[in-house]
């Protein structure tokens, strides 16, 4: 999955109806799933969580980006699930199969399921592409409102 092929992109934006204390090993479960699956279906993409906002990111194939968003639609650990855009467009997150997206202008984070600890880990920090940046401003943007 290469950086700069052309894919369908689904970004929507949703409410994490998880308990602030469940949350880490919530999400660790969620991460870990997705970054199997995801490599697997050809699934590149980005999560951005802030406070109880989610915004996330999916390219691929379009028939398996909208069958899996089908999917996240009807999961109920978020509500208001809304799409905020779609475009086929040049492959950006060809690199993560999934990661969590800072909400400030930290470095972005891959992530790791740690299951000894119950939650998720951080993996080694990666620099990001100048076309990274810009989706992940917008992504920045729709969780601020």
């Amino acid at each position: 999955m290469a950086d700069g092929e052309q894919v369908f992109r689904l970004t929507y934006k949703s409410r994490l109806r998880v308990p602030q204390h469940d949350r880490k090993a919530e999400l660790g479960a969620i991460f870990s799933t997705a970054r199997s699956k995801n490599t697997r279906a050809g699934i590149t993409g980005a999560l951005l969580v802030w406070e109880d906002h989610i915004v996330q990111s999916l390219e691929g194939d379009e028939d398996t980006v909208r069958a899996l968003y089908d999917v996240i639609e009807r999961d109920p650990r978020h509500d208001r699930v809304e799409v905020i855009g779609t475009e086929t467009a040049a492959r950006v997150f060809g690199r993560w199969s999934m990661a969590r997206v800072t909400e400030d202008d930290e470095p972005d984070i891959p992530l790791l399921m740690n299951r000894d600890k119950g939650g998720i880990s951080p993996a080694a920090p990666r620099a990001t592409t100048p076309e990274e940046d810009v989706a992940l401003d917008a992504m920045r943007e729709h969780v601020r409102g």
